[in-house]
């Protein structure tokens, strides 16, 4: 649906020359774009605590809007948010403690008996093997040894589990830490990036536009975010009451697994469905049981992906399923686990901004730039007219209703 007045962010330079970009213009453009994504993937440390906390401003500033209404301010609704988030965080690490402690406790146990179930399943297939191996056998062909020739043998010893999560879990807390106090000084300082983003365009409907575009930023966050977290909470339920009925031990760690994996598209079913029959093995006997257990599991996650959330998500927020899966395998290999959870809602701002920056449309309609002009003193106050005029809205809506007013009788800026 076309919003004309919404889409007016300004172009620079060379409209109307109809002239197609040159080749090299397009290797310029290729080279920076192999550079950006260097420089992404080796700022990972720094990169992923900056987009989490950016993400997550974009999700509370609404509740930090409506407190201001009744007159509570910005640096303690910004305190309650992460302190709110810490005790979160604490209480879903608390819960799964047990159950790892558990589990490590019982490693060489449940090393043992993965053991003698792999040597059971070897064994059933042991017909196959020896048929392959004088296949192998008839196909290969000695090579003499070179006189004076030595084998050598190098065996390095890698790190095990336990030496890498002590030397990962330093890192975490820090990313974990930095995220909130970033998170913090983002919302207690009220509206000021809305103000300096605002600010960077010279007509008031450009500073409209892009204020809208921010404001849409936010509803389609929260909107996403919120669904996606509902949806989750009651998937890992399911999960969680299905594992139990089923005699599964620690319940309770499959139904948290299966509401932080659900975050993460189709790879997370996928390794919740693997480590579930990958336990089932463990405590059940035989191969039929284990597989009812992972296709549970499947069934569940299935549901959801296919009936749940096409049903409660708008379908302004549906995402091509191919792009999704990129995206999500494209920053797995930039940032790993957290890149994993960040590309869908990556997705859904760059979906937001493709309504809104002229040139985007092909962009948008796939997966559904141009510089900001040179910054003036005197913009200043039209930019914190808009942002404060909208703050007082409810919505994205009610935020272009206000704001309307604004844009009657703007005439360009004489340079």
């Amino acid at each position: 649906m076309a919003r004309s007045d919404q889409h007016n962010f300004p172009r620079f330079g060379g409209e109307g020359s109809g002239r197609s970009p040159r080749l090299a213009s397009w290797a310029v453009v290729g080279i920076f774009l192999f550079m950006a994504f260097g420089a992404i993937a080796a700022a990972r440390d720094f990169l992923m605590p900056v987009t989490m906390a950016l993400l997550l401003f974009f999700v509370f500033t609404p509740l930090r809007r409506f407190a201001r209404r009744y007159g509570v301010p910005d640096a303690l609704t910004a305190l309650g948010v992460t302190l709110g988030i810490l005790f979160s965080v604490a209480v879903l690490a608390y819960a799964a403690s047990g159950p790892i402690s558990r589990a490590m406790n019982n490693m060489p146990l449940i090393t043992t008996q993965l053991e003698q179930k792999f040597d059971d399943l070897q064994e059933s297939l042991r017909d196959f093997q020896d048929a392959a191996r004088r296949i192998d056998e008839a196909q290969r062909v000695e090579a003499p040894a070179t006189p004076g020739e030595q084998t050598i043998r190098v065996e390095q010893e890698g790190e095990s589990t336990l030496q890498t999560v002590m030397k990962l879990t330093p890192l975490l807390l820090a990313q974990v830490l930095f995220t909130l106090v970033l998170l913090f000084f983002m919302m207690a300082s009220g509206d000021l990036l809305y103000l300096k983003i605002v600010q960077s365009f010279d007509r008031m409907r450009e500073k409209r536009a892009a204020y809208l575009a921010l404001r849409e930023i936010e509803d389609s966050l929260g909107n996403y975010l919120g669904a996606i977290t509902i949806i989750n909470a009651g998937l890992g339920l399911a999960i969680g009451l299905a594992m139990w009925a089923w005699g599964m031990p620690a319940p309770l760690l499959f139904g948290l697994g299966a509401f932080v994996l659900n975050f993460i598209p189709y790879l997370g079913s996928i390794t919740g469905v693997a480590i579930s029959g990958l336990v089932a093995m463990i405590v059940m006997p035989g191969l039929f049981w284990p597989l009812m257990v992972a296709l549970t599991y499947l069934g569940l996650t299935s549901l959801e992906g296919q009936i749940v959330t096409p049903y409660f998500v708008s379908r302004r927020l549906q995402m091509n399923t191919v792009v999704v899966f990129l995206a999500v395998a494209f920053w797995a290999y930039l940032w790993s686990v957290i890149g994993m959870v960040i590309a869908v809602p990556v997705l859904v701002v760059l979906r937001v901004l493709a309504d809104h920056v002229p040139g985007w449309e092909r962009f948008g309609n796939f997966l559904a730039g141009e510089d900001p002009p040179a910054l003036e003193d005197d913009d200043e106050e039209e930019a914190r007219e808009v942002v404060e005029t909208g703050a007082e809205a409810e919505d994205h809506s009610a935020a272009e209703a206000v704001t309307r007013p604004l844009v009657e009788g703007d005439a360009p800026r004489s340079q």
